[in-house]
């Protein structure tokens, strides 16, 4: 069974120390050599999670020792991943449908040119905010990147989100890229009705083409 306790009276020149689990428990020896992986030393008031054991002495001991934060780390990324698995497979499909939809005449090729005009313009905007972000200058407003996103840039903004490892952690912002993309989505089927066509054809291609 795993437990979570914090290290206590740690001795780093000896390499050993004790855990005393959350919650009370039994205390129990702690040696470096029970650390998986050893990436590191710990140090005193730091959680780890482990597996206890009663050697022969009636002694407790701590076996399979993993940093909390590590183990939580390896977690976040394991979901990052999946989620980004999904976030890939759901751009694959959009340009399989898009291309279908200009293939058959159902829209201009110039779409297609919007929306990778519109990805890279909202990559280098999350590139610039992050180098802002780390470099205490101004920062791009998130309604921007929103707005970016909504319009045809929401490809570019999801491999931005992972690539740059910005804006992936906060969920409130999460939630409202997707409302983005999810509006984008839906202007991009209304310009495929008999109203859409025409605005398309009478109003933004000849706006592009001027």
């Amino acid at each position: 069974m795993k437990l979570q306790g914090k290290v206590v009276n740690w001795n780093d020149d000896k390499g050993f120390g004790f855990v005393e689990p959350n919650g009370g428990g039994d205390r129990a020896f702690v040696h470096i050599k029970a650390f998986k992986p050893r990436s590191r030393r710990p140090v005193n008031g730091e959680v780890i999670i482990y597996e206890l054991v009663r050697e022969n002495s009636n002694r407790f001991k701590a076996t399979n020792i993993k940093f909390t934060r590590d183990a939580e780390a390896s977690s976040n990324r394991s979901k990052s991943k999946g989620g980004g698995n999904f976030g890939v497979a759901f751009i694959i499909v959009f340009c399989v449908g898009l291309s279908t939809s200009i293939v058959v005449g159902k829209l201009p090729l110039i779409v297609a040119g919007l929306y990778v005009a519109m990805s890279l313009i909202t990559f280098i905007a999350y590139a610039i905010d992050k180098s802002a972000a780390q470099n205490g200058r101004w920062r791009t407003k998130e309604s921007t990147l929103h707005l970016f996103s909504t319009f045809g840039g929401w490809p570019g903004a999801y491999f931005a989100q992972n690539k740059l490892r910005h804006k992936s952690s906060k969920k409130e912002f999460k939630s409202v890229y997707w409302v983005t993309v999810i509006l984008n989505l839906g202007g991009l089927i209304w310009l495929h009705t008999e109203k859409g066509t025409k605005f398309l054809n009478n109003t933004v291609v000849p706006l592009l083409n001027g």
